[in-house]
């Protein structure tokens, strides 16, 4: 938050004339949750209400043929001869029919606010429009103004004409913000552009002023600027959309009326107090005296190993049957065994299929000369006196 005491005043030219002491409501805490509440609930008061015909989807004639006809009991349109004729009326799941839960004027359209709660969130949205991080990150264009917040003397409120008026955000670097603004400008989605609001833009330098002697007429016409009385201060406009940080251009004299609207005085807007008044709080818990009257850091939680399955894991077997696990040990010890034998029996046994392989051509070779001698019978029985 800008704790500076004191603020310098420029010249409407851009020069530095003077300084002014930074009223205390720029030092009040910073809550965009009150902030974006009171918005929230302030934006529903200006709706209007609306609502659909009474008589909307409910002009037919039609009247429900009843039960005992094997057809839903919706009412249904009577005559003939034509397709409407017997088709479903009135029921929201009907063509041409009514809407579900249509809507009613009598709906709660404003919202109550609490005062004091509208009063903190104005405050908080004055101190954010004080710190220039704030007023940067909400968009504008407030790299050539030289302070923030922008405090100018109170000759700005007699100025008249709108080609002065530019001069002036000319001096002090704030035009950027407002041809930020102008270009921004573009046609609005949706049916707001047949009812008098085509064109949207974004916002600019809102001017607080404390006398109207001509301001409003000489800044009203630039795109995005805004006016508003030091008096009349309010949220929609210090903080629009909820989000804090708006650029603000105050007269030396609307300055120096918010000690006279805030402070401790009775009958004074009272400010906010801070939750906390040092909110470094690594440092307050890192400090001497909060470490001694702590406990010591306890031994972190002790991490338990995942559950192992005894189907599958012998260890885990071990612990409920240690027979069981020794069997099947026993019996996985038997299997490397067996497949350690099993290279060397098969080695034997192909070993000896080679060695019965050298007699085989042998065999082969003796048939093959046995049964070139022909057949012992084929002269029947002159064997014996050849």
């Amino acid at each position: 938050m800008a704790a500076r005491p004191l603020v310098s005043v420029f010249s409407l030219t851009g020069s530095k004339s003077g300084e002014t002491t930074l009223p205390p409501v720029m030092t009040a805490p910073i809550r965009p949750d009150i902030v974006q509440f009171v918005h929230t609930n302030m934006n529903k008061n200006h709706r209007q209400a609306y609502a659909v015909s009474p008589w909307a989807g409910k002009r037919a004639t039609a009247s429900s043929w009843g039960t005992g006809r094997a057809v839903a009991r919706i009412p249904r349109v009577g005559g003939g001869g034509t397709s409407r004729s017997g088709q479903g009326a009135y029921g929201n799941m009907c063509r041409g029919g009514r809407m579900f839960a249509p809507t009613k004027t009598w709906r709660r359209w404003h919202r109550r606010i609490n005062v004091s709660q509208k009063r903190y969130a104005v405050a908080s949205a004055l101190a954010a429009s004080a710190v220039p991080a704030l007023v940067m990150a909400r968009g504008h264009k407030i790299d050539d103004v030289p302070e923030i917040p922008l405090v100018l003397e109170d000759e700005l409120e007699s100025a008249k004409k709108t080609s002065a008026a530019k001069d002036i955000l000319s001096a002090v670097g704030a035009l950027a913000d407002v041809e930020k603004a102008s270009e921004s400008k573009k046609i609005r989605a949706g049916k707001g552009k047949a009812r008098n609001r085509k064109y949207v833009l974004r916002r600019g330098p809102l001017v607080i002023y404390k006398t109207n002697d001509g301001v409003e007429r000489a800044f009203r016409n630039l795109p995005g600027v805004e006016l508003c009385c030091v008096d009349r201060l309010n949220l929609l406009q210090l903080a629009p959309g909820g989000h804090m940080g708006r650029f603000c251009i105050w007269s030396q004299g609307a300055l120096d009326a918010l000690n006279d609207i805030y402070g401790v005085e009775a009958g004074k807007k009272s400010i906010p107090d801070d939750i906390m008044t040092n909110a470094d709080l690594a440092r307050i818990i890192n400090s001497d005296e909060v470490q001694s009257a702590l406990n010591p850091a306890k031994r972190a939680n002790r991490t338990y190993l995942r559950k192992k399955n005894p189907l599958t894991s012998i260890k885990a077997l071990a612990k409920l049957d240690p027979y069981a696990a020794m069997a099947r040990e026993s019996e996985r010890r038997a299997e490397e065994a067996r497949k350690e034998n099993r290279s060397a029996l098969l080695k034997r046994r192909r070993e000896a299929v080679k060695s019965k392989a050298q007699y085989r051509a042998a065999g082969k070779a003796y048939y093959e000369k046995v049964s070139a001698q022909g057949d012992v019978c084929s002269q029947g029985f002159m064997v014996g006196k050849i």
